[in-house]
C-alpha cells in the first residue's frame, strides 16, 4: 500500500471531487490547468506542486494543511465550510 504524501494527496483530491460532485475537467478550469494536467496528476504520472496545493485548497475552501493531512481531515474541513456557509455562522 502506497502511503506517500503524493498518493495521499491524490486520494484527498479524489475524495473532495466525489463529495462536491465535481469532475476533473471542472477542477482543472477552476485552478487554471488543463484537464490533461489534472488527469496526469491524479494518475500519478505527474506530481501536484505546492502552488497546485494552494489552488486546490482555495478552490475547495479549506486550509492547505487540511488538504495535505489526508482524505478524512480534508472531508471534515469541507463539511465545516459547508455548515458555516449554510448557517451563516459568525463563529466559523
Amino acid at each position: 500500500m502506497d502511503t506517500s504524501l503524493a498518493h495521499q494527496l491524490r486520494a484527498t483530491v479524489a475524495t473532495l471531487l466525489h463529495e462536491t460532485g465535481k469532475s476533473q475537467a471542472e477542477l482543472a478550469d477552476a485552478i487554471g490547468v488543463s484537464p490533461a494536467q489534472v488527469s496526469r496528476r491524479q494518475s500519478g504520472s505527474a506530481a501536484w506542486s505546492l502552488d497546485d496545493c494552494d489552488a486546490l485548497a482555495a478552490h475547495f475552501g479549506i486550509d492547505v494543511m487540511d488538504l495535505l493531512a489526508g482524505p478524512s481531515p480534508a472531508f471534515q474541513a469541507l463539511q465545516r465550510v459547508r455548515t458555516c456557509k449554510s448557517e451563516s455562522n459568525a463563529n466559523c
